[in-house]
């Protein structure tokens, strides 16, 4: 009897277990997880082709499969392309980067401070609406203007013609952001500086400056991704070319190599690949700190 009652129970839960499991594969997202290897073969075998063809020679990029590893491959495309001034391409990017994120970034964090610590104030209240208003106006609708600023401010073909733009562009985000995160520095910290003599600039330095590190370095490096993949503002404010960027560059290597494929995709590789150290060594800091921000 024991044998039995332990058999019929057995066989009670395998019964009930099967419509469990069925319940779980249907509950999971096929068609989800097939759209997203679809997507990741869409985004890397692109850059797969760009990769490898970039080490053939142009004989062995018409005679082999696109997609086939070169035969004998060649750094020669490397080798064109840097002669080809791309270390000064490469230099006036990183000046204008590094000059946009530097007064973009203090300029937001100050601005940041003042409208988070004068709630009160109307005029300030007004000034983070004008800032808001930013964030609703793309750079293509003001182009027409910022360019007959910089002719009237004799800046054409300079690298400070970029970089003046750039930093009004990347305000407005970055205050938002630094906003967000000096709002949740708790009150009570403040007045207890203030209690101990120090004054908004002590407070702003040595409370909220060393809190808010996480969100300055985001909004460093999101301002940095967008400056260094810019392209419309190199095309329209500069003109000679050692004042181009590498992506104003790379669409001139386009018409200096048009025969010479994987010479253009050499560039390509050599313009992405600082971008791509960049992000694989901080996407974490990228991706946490514009959540964090947007979620307190």
């Amino acid at each position: 009897m024991a044998v039995a009652t332990t058999s019929s129970g057995t066989t009670t839960r395998a019964r009930r277990s099967g419509p469990v499991r069925a319940h779980k594969l249907l509950q999971l997202n096929w068609f989800g997880g097939l759209a997203g290897w679809i997507w990741l073969a869409i985004v890397l075998i692109p850059l797969y082709w760009i990769v490898v063809t970039s080490f053939k020679d142009q004989s062995a990029y018409f005679s082999q499969n696109p997609f086939a590893l070169p035969s004998a491959p060649t750094t020669n495309n490397y080798k064109l392309v840097i002669e080809s001034d791309f270390p000064r391409y490469f230099l006036n990017s990183v000046i204008v980067t590094v000059g946009t994120i530097i007064p973009a970034v203090a300029i937001s964090f100050m601005a940041a401070y003042a409208i988070i610590r004068g709630a009160g104030s109307r005029f300030l209240a007004g000034v983070n609406g004008l800032f808001l208003m930013g964030l609703a106006i793309p750079l293509q609708a003001t182009i027409i203007p910022v360019y007959l600023l910089i002719i009237r401010m004799h800046l054409y073909d300079s690298l400070l013609a970029l970089i003046l733009p750039s930093v009004a562009f990347a305000i407005p985000l970055s205050v938002l952001v630094l906003a967000n995160f000096i709002r949740d520095v708790p009150k009570e910290l403040f007045e207890s500086m203030r209690v101990d003599g120090a004054t908004e600039w002590g407070m702003m330095r040595k409370l909220a400056l060393p809190l808010t590190r996480p969100a300055l370095v985001t909004v460093s490096i999101y301002n940095g991704l967008g400056v260094w993949n810019g392209f419309i503002l190199p095309l329209i404010l500069t003109q000679s070319p050692d004042k181009r960027t590498l992506p104003l560059a790379l669409w001139s290597f386009q018409g200096q190599y048009s025969v010479n494929v994987p010479a253009v995709l050499a560039s390509v590789v050599l313009t992405t690949l600082p971008i791509v150290i960049l992000y694989a060594v901080s996407r974490r800091q990228l991706l946490g700190g514009l959540t964090a921000g947007f979620s307190r």
